[in-house]
């Protein structure tokens, strides 16, 4: 059994559509980050960096309990372990590069291109066109592999596809303005809707329906998703 350790956010969405995909029995366990939950010490005993997703494998290795934290880790991990959506070993190198492609690039620049557009105090351009600029140029990055490509690695829909799916559902936000966000990039746009018509895909942005995640932004929230942002409290 999979404990999966969730927030309705794109990072969290790719372990969704995975877990979704391969079938596997799993515990939702929602953490809502807008009242600092993650900061919580029983969550940080599974992810000490206090971010979502993190699972809790109950047969993990040896058949002894395993945590994993950060999406990506998580994305291999569960797919090794099922042996699923990893596309030909022959391709592990390129998987592996654009895993990371994401991981590192466009994932925190698409965040950040949301922050400083939508939460930080006004007055920040350059803040703003940086994110910004850098999300479209991994945007761009990612659409020119894809040409004449279904998938971004191999000839079969892999955990990269996944992982791309997660932060491509929020272009909207990360190209704030945009009537159709991805019009510029038509591989990508493609890729996505591939991924997004896949039934899992359905299925996992359902995943906490019934929760009732905090949605007002207020001190409480600010604190809690950006505590680098306040002092220390005073021992």
């Amino acid at each position: 059994m999979i404990r999966f350790y969730f927030h309705p956010t794109p990072n969290p969405a790719k372990i969704g559509l995975f877990l979704e995909e391969a079938g596997m029995a799993y515990e939702a366990v929602p953490v809502d980050t807008s009242k600092g939950e993650q900061h919580a010490p029983s969550f940080l005993a599974i992810n000490p960096n206090g971010k979502v997703p993190a699972i809790v494998d109950t047969e993990g290795p040896g058949d002894r309990e395993a945590r994993v934290f950060d999406s990506t880790a998580i994305l291999l991990y569960l797919a090794e372990k099922t042996g699923g959506f990893l596309g030909a070993r022959g391709d592990r190198p390129e998987l592996l590069s654009w895993l990371l492609f994401i991981a590192s690039g466009l994932g925190p620049f698409s965040g950040q291109a949301v922050h400083f557009q939508y939460a930080a105090p006004a007055g920040l351009d350059y803040a703003v066109n940086r994110y910004r600029r850098e999300a479209e140029r991994h945007y761009r990055v990612l659409n020119d592999h894809l040409e004449g490509r279904a998938f971004i690695v191999g000839k079969t829909y892999t955990i990269a596809d996944m992982s791309a799916w997660g932060w491509l559902d929020r272009a909207s936000r990360v190209m704030k303005g945009a009537d159709d966000p991805l019009a510029l990039y038509p591989n990508l746009k493609r890729l996505f809707e591939t991924v997004d018509a896949r039934p899992a895909a359905a299925r996992a942005r359902n995943i906490g329906e019934d929760h009732q995640f905090k949605t007002v932004n207020d001190e409480e929230t600010q604190r809690a998703l950006f505590p680098s942002n306040f002092p220390l409290a005073a021992n």
